[in-house]
């Protein structure tokens, strides 16, 4: 185990040149740069010019990627052109409030997945499961903006439960359990919403895993054997069934930091996403950059978490 991930280590080494490569010629393709993207009225070209030198601007583009490519190999992603402050500053003020609704509806969409999809398949075809099956196409088919819209109506503006966005109260200044029951009151709806939608796939999986599995040799001998039926179905049966849902579980590494953009927009909530999004508009090429060789390194090292889950979850699956 140790000597294959230590290969897929280095195996990432490339794969990480490859995209930056990718990434970055991209973003050199885009017409405009940051300074265009001001549209100020009162800049000269000669002011431009000036402001392309200053930032690096006016070098050609191998020489831009070398630099770069340079200072990120010493853990230096640049400054932010927009927010006038280093790369790893800007993303470790924004990404933990993406991180905290991310991590929340993380577990509690796996926690009802999990019930949910086992006993829609232990009873098929009953009242539970077309209930389950129901819901799955629900979340799945409604845009998280109009699921979070709706949500705003009915319990922000209609009954007045939950502040309609934001993170805090504004003026309130609390701080210790009061900040964090703060916190927690607004961040309640867009959990929610990362939650139902989160939820509808993952069950989907969980049913569709018990079902294969339930009807197994092994599964029919376990109970031919005397066991309980929970022993069967969460020892035997769910173990297995868990393995279509752990790939799902190495891409869930980068989305719990990069944030919900369009739910952060909805519920004006000051994550990682929303900052993501507003750098590609004004090019702000340093944060883009740097923040999306961030993902990609979490994607990979996701596929890797998957990769080794499956030899936990399942023994006869061999990592050499």
């Amino acid at each position: 185990m140790k000597q294959y991930i230590i290969r897929r280590l280095l195996q990432m080494i490339p794969t990480m040149i490859g995209i930056s490569i990718i990434v970055f010629i991209i973003s050199a393709m885009v017409p405009g740069d940051f300074i265009t993207a001001k549209n100020s009225p009162y800049m000269t070209a000669e002011k431009a010019a000036q402001l392309r030198e200053i930032y690096g601007l006016d070098k050609p583009v191998v020489e831009r990627y070398f630099t770069w490519a340079g200072n990120m190999l010493t853990g230096n992603m640049g400054d932010s052109l927009q927010h006038k402050q280093p790369v790893t500053k800007v993303v470790n003020n924004y990404v933990w409030n993406s991180f905290i609704i991310a991590f929340v509806s993380l577990l509690l969409s796996w926690l009802i997945a999990v019930f949910a999809g086992v006993f829609s398949a232990k009873f098929q075809y009953s009242l539970f499961d077309k209930l389950v099956t129901l819901f799955i196409f629900l979340c799945m088919s409604l845009p998280s903006f109009f699921i979070g819209l709706l949500l705003i109506l009915k319990f922000s503006v209609q009954l007045g439960i939950f502040p309609v966005g934001g993170m805090t109260t504004a003026g309130l200044g609390a701080t210790g359990w009061e900040h964090i029951k703060d916190v927690a009151y607004h961040m309640f709806l867009p959990t929610l919403v990362l939650t139902m939608l989160s939820t509808g796939s993952l069950t989907r999986y969980f049913r569709t895993g018990m079902l294969e599995v339930i009807r197994q040799d092994y599964i029919r001998t376990a109970r031919a054997k005397g066991l309980k039926e929970r022993t069967v179905i969460f020892k035997h049966a769910l173990r297995n069934a868990l393995l279509p849902a752990i790939t799902l579980l190495g891409f869930e590494l980068p989305a719990l930091f990069s944030g919900a953009i369009i739910l952060e927009k909805v519920f004006i909530w000051p994550g990682v996403g929303q900052v993501y999004l507003e750098s590609i508009s004004v090019r702000d090429y340093p944060f883009m950059l740097g923040f999306t060789i961030l993902l990609a390194a979490l994607t990979l090292l996701g596929n890797l978490l998957s990769d080794v889950l499956y030899g936990i979850a399942d023994p006869r699956i061999r990592l050499k």
